[in-house]
């Protein structure tokens, strides 16, 4: 008797800690959505979202708060993302009446080549130090949206940055979380401690920070542009530091960078579009996860139920198989897109799918010859604005310049050192992306721009994000909150493959029976926490825009 009360107990403490008292909406909303007229930003800091609404509210565009929202996100958010990463925008222009895609993600430098791991007897690109890092292509992304879209002055989105830079801000808890993991493995790295550990001591949550260094250095971008970033004194600061510490990266390499306007691809999922940029990006997985889907009755499965699950980890699988073999620079490497992402190409997956068994293995599809913020922005004229940015693995790769103010990404970590694969390592050749934005249309028309920040977990966040919207019918902010599946183990870009079938990691609000009718499909269960993603959204429905933040973070969606 007592083992009963106490497992009731156990039971209704658990339901109580992810749910809410609401007088409207579903019990696991942590929030209403946020309503307004003239505008909307979402980000994943709430002083970075009061930036780009300021922007809006001055006279600004939808692209000039996102500029300037991502300026304050790299000084306020370190650990995620800054001007030494890497940036892919979709956004939204009301004149045009069209979508359009910027990919700015950076090349490996042009010297570097497997032969010199090889020689060197390393077997995988190391994760941080001077040998993972790529040209930082952000900054010529600012740029470009700028000179295109933009509409008030570029040095007054740099402005509240670099005064916050200066003066000092509060470290939040989530950023004090990762800063203190990122300083007890930068700590030892050059010029590292100089930037984020003030008077030797790791920050906490509610301390002051200051970096002066990057307001210099933001200053001095907001004067130049892409001048002194990739052509003058900062690019000889990232270009010395990497060869002194024994890395490619040269002038040449970041004043030959340019960032490129590329077109969103996209499939329609039960009426709605779904956009994604097209590789070196990881973005058409989500897209051909919902064309498998499409393929079932999602709604009567049911929002929590096993047989969902199921079935939404196995085309999981199915893609990522894909992503692991083909995903690559298309410079580099053709790419049957259209195909991959085609109606009849995953009726043919599908079939691969048993509705009572988990996949240990699956190969890859024959085609036909051959850590990171997000955050949305909308403006009064209609413009909407999709994007992402990051430094990639635990901050980046460890390379701080002098008197910089920021670390250099370690996004070339996933190359491929198989001479063979699509995502093999080549100087001048742009190496496989997690960081995805994403966007929904309906009848030609904006509907959502959204995005959700966390590695692989991505294309699966995305998926699941539409499908809590179109099949589930969840409003905006309850599409993001709802307990989200993480499949992991799957095959990768970087030669690992899947024998075992992976893991299913469910976040905490799932029914604990459900695990055990997972593993009577034969999956594997995992337990990992943190894997669940950030999300940011922006929907326009019948003239009135409606935001919706994280509630894993520290975000906060705004208007006016």
């Amino acid at each position: 008797m007592k083992i009963k009360t106490y497992l009731l107990l156990f039971l209704t403490i658990s339901l109580d800690v992810y749910s809410f008292d609401r007088v409207s909406g579903k019990d696991f909303v942590s929030r209403s959505e946020v309503i307004a007229q003239n505008g909307m930003v979402a980000t994943s800091h709430p002083l970075a979202t009061q930036i780009g609404l300021d922007i809006l509210k001055n006279g600004g565009n939808a692209i000039d708060a996102a500029i300037a929202a991502n300026i304050a996100l790299g000084l306020m958010e370190p650990t995620g993302n800054g001007i030494g990463g890497d940036l892919f925008v979709i956004l939204w222009d009301a004149d045009s009446q069209k979508l359009y895609g910027l990919n700015a993600s950076g090349p490996a430098p042009k010297s570097l080549s497997i032969d010199y791991f090889k020689d060197n007897n390393l077997t995988k690109i190391p994760s941080y130090g001077p040998l993972p890092v790529t040209v930082p292509g952000a900054v010529d992304g600012w740029i470009k949206l700028h000179e295109r879209f933009g509409s008030v002055k570029f040095k007054d989105l740099f402005t509240p940055t670099i005064n916050y830079a200066r003066n000092g801000f509060p470290i939040t808890e989530t950023i004090a979380f990762y800063l203190k993991s990122s300083s007890e493995r930068f700590k030892s790295y050059p010029n590292f401690k100089d930037v984020w550990m003030p008077d030797n001591n790791i920050l906490s949550k509610g301390d002051l920070f200051k970096n002066p260094q990057l307001a210099n250095t933001l200053e001095e971008i907001s004067k130049s542009k892409r001048k002194s970033f990739y052509e003058g004194n900062i690019a000889k600061l990232m270009a010395d530091f990497i060869k002194e510490q024994g890395g490619f990266l040269s002038t040449s390499d970041l004043a030959n960078y340019h960032a490129e306007w590329v077109e969103p691809v996209s499939t329609n999922y039960r009426g709605y579009d779904v956009w994604e940029l097209p590789p070196n990006g990881q973005g058409i997985a989500a897209l051909q996860i919902l064309n498998i889907l499409e393929n079932y009755d999602i709604k009567n499965m049911g929002l929590f139920s096993s047989d969902y699950i199921h079935h939404f980890v196995e085309a999981k699988k199915l893609a990522f198989e894909d992503r692991a073999k083909y995903y690559a620079d298309p410079n580099f490497n053709k790419i049957d897109i259209s195909y991959l992402i085609s109606k009849d190409y995953a009726h043919k997956r599908m079939q691969l799918i048993d509705s009572k068994k988990s996949m240990l293995s699956v190969d890859a599809g024959v085609l036909k010859d051959g850590d990171t913020i997000y955050l949305t922005t909308a403006d009064k004229y209609g413009n909407m604005v999709s994007l992402i940015q990051s430094n990639y693995r635990g901050m980046g790769s460890g390379m701080v310049p002098p008197n910089t103010g920021f670390m250099l990404q370690d996004r070339g970590e996933l190359f491929s050192l198989d001479v063979n694969h699509a995502n093999a390592l080549e100087g001048g050749k742009r190496p496989f992306h997690t960081i995805i934005p994403a966007f929904i249309t309906k009848d030609n028309k904006p509907f959502v721009s959204f995005g959700v920040m966390g590695g692989g977990t991505q294309p699966q966040a995305h998926a699941q994000i539409v499908i809590n919207l179109i099949d589930f019918d969840l409003n905006l902010q309850a599409a993001g909150d709802v307990a989200r599946i993480v499949h992991t183990g799957s095959s990768q870009p970087t030669d690992e493959i899947m024998t075992d079938g992976g893991l299913v990691n469910l976040e905490s609000g799932f029914d604990l029976n459900i695990q055990n009718d997972l593993k009577k499909y034969g999956h594997n269960i995992g337990n990992q926490k943190g894997l669940f993603g950030g999300y940011q959204a922006i929907m326009l429905k019948d003239g009135i825009y409606y935001g919706a933040s994280e509630s894993r973070k520290d975000g906060q969606a705004a208007g006016y």
